[in-house]
């Protein structure tokens, strides 16, 4: 099959069309006064709690309030955050990162608490947009914050690591599992492996993983300077998002008509992906 990406960028408009055998499968488009938030992380405050339907309302500064509900507060397992992360991607179930708390994750996600039990109005709490804002509807929010690399996918509350099951051999699978969980500080985080990260080295998944455990560090240290609601961690644009994401040596073609975009996804791919 061959697949093609091509970029058309004007001042106030993106446009992404994803091609596969001369057929549109997708179109995105990006502009800089309508801009995606997901992935955006923020500190809120939580505005309302609302036990009969097991949810809270946050105000992250944004003209509709953001909704949480009871079940993202629990931690996940690397299987769910995967399956979040990119609906195609599948995980085989994920082994725990040993760290001595006799815990095997039995089940895939914990039981969520009552959110009268967990949050109260007025409390400051750390979310990611999981959702986009629909109509009169604000973003949904999801208190399990995760960072995604070109390889990795970095999940500070959580203790997992997985494997995307798209890695066709069982070997590489196992590989990799072994030179995270190698690379992995004890109690510092899961981790998921991405389906790009097929045949790369054990030193760019442990740089890539450094670089998003430090970004994490940035996070935190941020937030303690900022007062509710502020938003703390912008994501990739949608470009460099797609780059990160979706271009690989699968891709037969990517074309872009600005210079100044091609400079910029030229740049990125020498600092994540010099192969490419």
């Amino acid at each position: 099959m061959k697949r093609e990406i091509l970029i058309n960028a004007v001042p106030r408009e993106t446009r992404i069309a994803i091609l596969e055998d001369e057929k549109l499968v997708e179109l995105l488009v990006d502009r800089p006064d309508n801009r995606r938030m997901v992935g955006d992380i923020y500190l809120g405050r939580v505005d309302a709690v609302l036990p009969g339907i097991q949810a809270a309302f946050v105000d992250i500064g944004t003209e509709k309030s953001a909704f949480l509900h009871a079940s993202d507060l629990v931690r996940e397992t690397a299987e769910e955050a995967e399956d979040e992360e990119d609906d195609e991607e599948q995980t085989d179930e994920p082994v725990e990162k040993k760290n001595g708390n006799g815990s095997n994750g039995s089940s895939r996600r914990a039981k969520a608490p009552l959110i009268q039990e967990a949050l109260k109005r007025g409390q400051e709490i750390l979310v990611q947009v999981s959702k986009e804002p629909i109509s009169t509807k604000g973003p949904r929010v999801t208190a399990q914050i995760s960072l995604a690399g070109r390889f990795l996918v970095y999940i500070p509350d959580s203790s997992k690591v997985g494997v995307s099951r798209k890695i066709g051999s069982s070997a590489e699978r196992a590989r990799l599992k072994e030179q995270v969980q190698a690379i992995l500080p004890d109690k510092s985080g899961g981790v998921i492996v991405r389906t790009v990260s097929e045949d790369v080295t054990p030193e760019m998944l442990e740089r890539e993983l450094k670089s998003l455990m430090s970004q994490w560090k940035k996070i935190k240290r941020k937030m303690h300077f900022q007062k509710a609601p502020s938003l703390v961690n912008r994501e990739s644009g949608l470009t460099r998002g797609l780059v990160r994401d979706i271009f690989s040596d699968k891709v037969d073609s990517l074309t872009v008509d600005s210079k100044q975009v091609y400079n910029e996804i030229v740049a990125y791919l020498k600092d994540i992906a010099p192969d490419l």
